[in-house]
């Protein structure tokens, strides 16, 4: 059976939301964080309920509806998302409280939204969509596995246009923490610099990335999910490439079959050793490229380089706000895509064209 991408829609800090182009421009950012270019939710959600919406469950709901409006769907057949962080907004603001208020007379309502399925619990909500409803929260693999549970979904016939996003929000005090703990840089930079900078961390980002999928082939699709693959603590390099060889065979694909590879690189040198080591040993003769320049770094933040694959092979072009090193198709058919998270979590992502 064959999984195809209908639709997908991506709230990123880049203008990808809503756009007839495809990245025909980069927003350039200097700092260390980089924020999400947030749509009109007005045009989406009725402003009573807005106020009520942290920025997480905003970008999910909005880039959820807007992927079903492209794919033409008023009902999916499930729901299924994955996040790392969760609605950090509201836990944050419900912890605050507690402080504040000596515990007594809490509004209930950050609370309640302070858990990590309410984004999907959200989207079911204005739907009134009574289907299948899960969340994975997998750390730097949880979108990878709400897409694994959506395949498996499909190829038990128990649902079919099964709506999956990626979705993590950056805060204020989520990203002093993590920037004291090594994952950011310490001082601005451009994005359009971040790999020609060798240094220590990373730069923040967030975002949120839905897709349809479904096993009904169709012209109007974005493109064919292969195959997907995760990967925990591999032992060493040579362990991951065989993987990734072993991954091309489950599929009678080699490398060489591959017209462009999207790596996870994220301007931190010490996680980047592996990206550069593959780029000198397996990737050596292919088309490669990196995204996260354009949204940051945070745990899903896979599900972009996801929407990133499937419209570059539906619009029969590389952007150029990708950079593409040995570029060999100028309209790739198959990309594979390949991301860690701390060097823990690794996925691959083979997309084809249909």
């Amino acid at each position: 059976m064959n999984i195809y991408i209908r639709s997908s829609a991506c709230i990123s800090p880049q203008n990808t939301f809503g756009m007839d182009d495809f990245l025909t421009e980069t927003v350039e950012y200097n700092g260390t964080r980089l924020r999400a270019i947030e749509p009109d939710y007005k045009q989406f959600i009725d402003p009573k309920l807005i106020r009520r919406m942290s920025h997480i469950i905003k970008m999910g709901v909005v880039s959820a509806q807007e992927c079903l409006n492209k794919g033409n769907i008023e009902m999916p057949g499930a729901i299924i998302t994955g996040t790392a962080y969760g609605c950090l907004e509201d836990t944050a603001t419900f912890l605050t409280r507690i402080i504040e208020q000596d515990e007594e007379l809490l509004p209930p309502t950050a609370f309640i939204q302070s858990t990590h399925n309410t984004v999907a619990a959200q989207i079911a909500l204005m739907l009134q969509c009574h289907q299948y409803n899960n969340t994975f929260v997998h750390k730097g693999i949880s979108f990878e596995s709400a897409l694994l549970d959506a395949i498996m979904l499909l190829k038990e016939n128990e649902a079919d246009n099964i709506l999956v996003g990626g979705v993590d929000e950056m805060t204020d005090a989520s990203f002093a923490v993590l920037s004291r703990l090594g994952l950011y840089k310490r001082w601005p930079i451009s994005n359009l610099d971040l790999y020609s900078i060798q240094s220590k961390g990373s730069i923040g980002g967030e975002g949120a990335a839905f897709f349809l999928l479904t096993d009904k082939p169709s012209e109007n699709n974005l493109a064919e999910l292969t195959a997907i693959k995760t990967i925990y603590k591999p032992a060493n390099l040579e362990d991951i490439e065989t993987r990734v060889v072993s991954f091309l065979a489950e599929n009678s694909l080699k490398i060489e079959d591959i017209d462009l590879v999207i790596t996870g690189k994220s301007g931190d040198m010490s996680h980047d050793e592996i990206y550069d080591q593959l780029d000198h040993s397996l990737f050596k003769n292919s088309a490669t490229a990196n995204y996260k320049h354009l949204c940051g770094e945070y745990p899903t933040s896979s599900s972009f380089a996801l929407w990133l694959a499937s419209n570059i092979i539906k619009n029969g072009k590389i952007p150029n706000a990708v950079p593409v090193k040995n570029l060999k198709s100028a309209a790739p058919k198959r990309i594979l895509t390949y991301n860690h998270y701390q060097k823990i979590y690794h996925s691959l992502m083979l997309v084809s064209a249909i």
